[in-house]
């Protein structure tokens, strides 16, 4: 459906903001753009929208080119971050707009049965004659993207369209737009620097660091399958833990314990294992405690959230956190001993590049 090729922006004061950015998107599938501020997220949005030039490459939809489409052309719909409803309008009347003005223009007459129907598959038909400055951060909210679906678009576009939300609202809408696109069966793009929302409402993810992407992937395979140690840090929460360690004659050195390179299961390295100096990536739930573990450690603070708690500890010089089951009745100042999980340990050579 869509397809980003060789893509490039640099902007007047010389700051480059995409760097040869390749990607497609299936129809019906909807896809975030992750990562964190600054990375070129939104950039590549406008691009795609046409509010944006590209400095260089091609955007396609359905394999033909659309650099030279106004954005008026392009049939796209747009939700904004600041959700952009007309206040003197009531609902009904900002998501008939669209629909009343430009060459494809119908009736209002039309207009209102195409909006009323809209309204109920998003189910604000009983705010049709408010106005956007009498309702709530989430009404709006669901206004501005029945007012882009109304349109019937080929591809919907949706900058941060959480980020004025609390928490509780955030979850409850982006459920809602996860149901929306796939009912209506169109192409989505979704940008947000929020880790947690790209995991739980994409088909693909494709995560950005300086405009580049590093990966670009199922939810799933960013966690357990990361390209480098930007993707392994950027995903997870609690955050990775990453140790320093020196690789030797086959053996894996840490100031706090030494693993063979035997140990780990052949078929998961990436390439050769060099002398040198790398970094070992270790999520907090495979580190696991144990009667005869590689290390003995006293925690230093523990976190009861949910059925977990969270323990920290300090390995060397790091500090490591540690997820176990809340049955684990483990408290600050106990001392205990762990073992790693082998088969779910990552590591980074010097460059970053996964190798492990």
């Amino acid at each position: 459906m869509i397809d980003v090729i060789d893509l490039n922006k640099v902007f007047d004061n010389g700051f480059e903001a995409l760097k040869s950015v390749n990607f497609s998107i299936e129809q019906g599938d909807l896809v975030c753009l992750l990562g964190p501020s600054g990375c070129g997220k939104s950039t590549i949005l406008n691009m795609i929208a046409g509010l944006l030039q590209p400095t260089g490459g091609d955007i396609q939809f359905k394999k033909s080119s659309v650099i030279n489409t106004e954005p008026k052309d392009r049939n796209i719909g747009f939700v904004f971050q600041n959700y952009a409803l007309y206040p003197h309008m009531t609902v009904l009347e900002n998501i008939m707009f669209p629909l009343t003005v430009g060459e494809k223009k119908i009736s209002k007459e039309e207009a209102k049965k195409v909006a009323e129907e809209y309204m109920q598959l998003t189910n604000i038909e009983e705010l049709a004659e408010k106005k956007p400055g009498t309702l709530s951060g989430g009404q709006q909210q669901r206004v501005a993207i029945t007012r882009a679906l109304v349109q019937k678009p080929e591809v919907l576009l949706l900058d941060e369209p959480l980020s004025n939300l609390d928490a509780r609202l955030r979850l409850k809408i982006r459920e809602e737009i996860r149901r929306l696109v796939k009912e209506v069966g169109i192409t989505t793009i979704f940008v947000t620097h929020d880790q947690e929302e790209a995991l739980s409402i994409s088909d693909k993810i494709i995560l950005l660091n300086e405009g580049v992407i590093q990966q670009h992937d199922d939810p799933q395979n960013l966690y357990l399958e990361p390209n480098n140690l930007f993707v392994a840090k950027f995903i997870g929460n609690p955050i990775i833990n990453i140790l320093e360690v020196e690789v030797k004659d086959g053996v894996i050195t840490h100031p706090s314990f030494t693993l063979q390179a035997s140990e780990l299961v052949e078929s998961r390295f990436r390439k050769e294992l060099e002398q040198g100096h790398y970094s070992l990536g270790l999520r907090p739930e495979d580190l696991v405690p144990s009667e005869n573990g590689l290390f003995t450690v006293t925690v230093t603070a523990v976190e009861l959230i949910g059925r977990e708690r969270i323990l920290h500890f300090t390995l060397g010089e790091q500090d490591i956190k540690s997820i176990v089951s809340v049955e684990h009745k483990i408290e600050e100042g106990d001392t205990l001993s762990f073992d790693l999980l082998r088969h779910k340990l990552f590591l980074f050579d010097q460059n970053g590049e996964r190798v492990y």
